[in-house]
């Protein structure tokens, strides 16, 4: 199918076609699902809401809670080198100091927009929260 000598027209088909199916064979969105209790009404999952007097803040907290899973996903990668003996005792000392920097700009960033640490743990429903709690 590599829609050379074909009109134009019918490769959009083709698409229009293909597109058609991988929908259909997607699964239902979440309000189309029953809770497996019954057909009680099922509690909203919370939502960021933005006005435009808080946007600002709004996306420094969608920023900040990127950046610290990004963090704890790399403390925990540095911490299983270390466990492993993959690195030098100064790279360690270099990792360390490093993480603890980004820890305390987190935190500085957290306070300058009215922020805590727990207010950039999302909660993710029936997942849990987006953050492991500390430890």
């Amino acid at each position: 199918m590599s829609g050379k000598g074909q009109p134009p027209g019918s490769r959009l088909d083709e698409i229009a076609d293909a597109a058609a199916r991988a929908f259909r064979m997607l699964p239902a969105m979440p309000q189309d699902i029953l809770p497996r209790g019954g057909a009680e009404a099922r509690r909203p999952a919370h939502r960021i809401t933005t006005a435009p007097d808080t946007v600002e803040r709004d996306l420094i907290k969608l920023v900040l809670t990127l950046v610290e899973l990004l963090r704890q996903l790399m403390e925990r990668q540095a911490l299983q080198r270390v466990d492993a003996g993959d690195l030098t005792e100064e790279q360690e000392e270099r990792l360390g100091a490093t993480l603890m920097i980004l820890h305390s700009r987190m935190i500085e960033l957290c306070s300058r927009y009215d922020l805590s640490m727990q207010d950039l743990n999302l909660d993710l429903g029936p997942l849990g929260t987006l953050l492991p709690p500390p430890e």
